[in-house]
Parts: C-alpha cells; sequence; structure tokens
C-alpha cells in the first residue's frame, strides 16, 4: 500500500501477519485453523497501518507465516519435510530450521506439528517462486525506490510476540546497532515511550532475515525491527481483538508520527559516522 503523498524516507513491512490460508494447508494441516493462526503476527498491519498517514508505504504479505515465512533465508529449508530429493538450494541446518521455523516451517509457534505427511518436492521450489521472491522483489524494489527519492532509506519491520510475564511492550531490535544507526533506534524508543510503551532493545529478538538482509548503514540504508507484546490487543487463544485493539492502535499511530519526523540527514552515512566520533 502507497501512501496518497510519500513524504518521509520510511516504509514499514508485516511478513507475518498474512490470514489468507490456502485450502491446501487446511486439508493437509493435522491442526485446526485457530492453531494454524498461532504463529501468525494477527492484525499488526492494522495496528501499523497509520504508517500511511505519515507519508510512508506500508507493504504486507498476504500469505500466512504457517504457509512460509519471509522473515527467513530463502535457503533456509527443512529437507526432512519433503518426501524427495529438493531442486532448491538448502544451507546446513541452522538451529531456526532444526527447531521446525525455516522458510517454509514444520511447526507452528507453540510447537505444535503442521503436516501429517511429508510433503512433495515441488512445493518448496512452487512457494518461493510464487510467494517469496515476489514480497522480497517488492520490498527491495521500495527499498530502492525510498533511497532514490530521498537519499536515505529507514525499512521499519513489523512483528508481534507471544505475551510473557515481564515481557515489554515493545522490543526493538537492530542487530546491536549493525541493520540501524543509533539515532533511528533511540528516536524509535523516544515515540514509543512518550505514548506510554515500555520498551527494551535487542532482547529477546535482536532482529531477524529482514534487518540482516537490509539494513546497510553505510549506504544510508537502514532497517529495524519492532516488535509488540501480543497481550496488549489480542486474545492469543482465540486470535482476535481485544476491546482496547482501537486504543492501542491509536498509541502506535502516534508514536509512528513521532518517529517519522526524524530528520533524513541524521541517517546519511557522514551523520552516522560524525555522531560515533
Amino acid at each position: 500500500m502507497r501512501p496518497a503523498e510519500w513524504t518521509v524516507p520510511f516504509l514499514f513491512a508485516s511478513p507475518h501477519s498474512g490470514r489468507c490460508y490456502p485450502d491446501s494447508l487446511l486439508e493437509r494441516s493435522r491442526l485446526d485453523a485457530t492453531m494454524l493462526r498461532r504463529s501468525e503476527d494477527a492484525f499488526v498491519d492494522e495496528l501499523f497501518s497509520g504508517a500511511l498517514e505519515q507519508g510512508a508505504p506500508l507493504l504486507a504479505a498476504e500469505f500466512p507465516r504457517a504457509y512460509l515465512d519471509a522473515n527467513r533465508g530463502i535457503t533456509e529449508l527443512d529437507a526432512g519435510m519433503f518426501g524427495g530429493r529438493l531442486s532448491v538450494p538448502v544451507d546446513a541446518p541452522s538451529p531456526r530450521v532444526s527447531a521446525g521455523l525455516g522458510v517454509i516451517p514444520r511447526i507452528v509457534r507453540d510447537g505444535a506439528e503442521i503436516y501429517r505427511d511429508k510433503l512433495k518436492p515441488l512445493e518448496a521450489d512452487e512457494r518461493l517462486t510464487r510467494l517469496y521472491q515476489p514480497y522480497h522483489d517488492a520490498l527491495a524494489n521500495l527499498i530502492e525506490e525510498t533511497h532514490a527519492r530521498f537519499g536515505v532509506a529507514a525499512l521499519i519491520d513489523c512483528h508481534s510476540m507471544p505475551s510473557a510475564l515481564g515481557a515489554p511492550d515493545i522490543v526493538l531490535g537492530d542487530r546491536y546497532g549493525a541493520s540501524a544507526a543509533p539515532v533511528l533506534t533511540a528516536a524509535a524508543e523516544e515515540a514509543f515511550t512518550a505514548n506510554g510503551f515500555g520498551v527494551a532493545r535487542n532482547t529477546p529478538y535482536a532482529g531477524g532475515h529482514t534487518t540482516v538482509q537490509y539494513g546497510r548503514t553505510g549506504d544510508g540504508i537502514h532497517a529495524l525491527q519492532i516488535e509488540i507484546n501480543r497481550g496488549l490487543y489480542l486474545d492469543e487463544e482465540k486470535i482476535a481483538k481485544k476491546p482496547g485493539f482501537e486504543s492501542v492502535k491509536m498509541r502506535i499511530t502516534r508514536a509512528l508520527t513521532r518517529l517519522t519526523r526524524l530528520s533524513p540527514s541524521l541517517l546519511r552515512p557522514s551523520s552516522i559516522s560524525e555522531a560515533a566520533e
């Protein structure tokens, strides 16, 4: 989605809020529809839709995370899920893949196995070609266009996290300063704190594939992950909005208004170098 007028060097992405579940997934899964949705960053695209009002585009995946995880590397595949040799490249199993959370997930977030049987090898190629690659092509093109328009680009990758005792409201992940300039992370922390959110940095989420892939501060391209505690807005058992959803959305929109006022000049490589000296 593009704003009526693109006025700021920010763009927003929501790779895990898709809720168009293919019939083929529902038919082959051992889980019901609600269980499958427990991996979803439910309604995060709506929570951050105020980005459009600030003059920034918002890219939201329509496919669900249980079907394909766009915040993983394209080669993070579990070959054991498939009943034959894969025709696409596969990395050595990472901890995430071994845990069942690769680009084509084996489990939902609470650990329940998704499929009754092994998948056909062509499934991997089909999902990656039809869904993964177009999503990342669109994201890369938006970043390039933002950078061409403004000389810098700030990608805000939007997620939600399960509620837990003592968990903060918001976790900002900048790969410990590797994917986003400190001034951007500090501006985000100030914006959310000013709107009543408790904020932590990099713990327990420092950023995923998207921040690693696209954060290049030396080129003036920044990638910051934002995780919001689902307990603030979501009934996590029913995957339904809580009565306070609109209030949380309004507070997020106010935070985005504050964040997107950050001067583009502060995100340029020369400014970052001067701040570090």
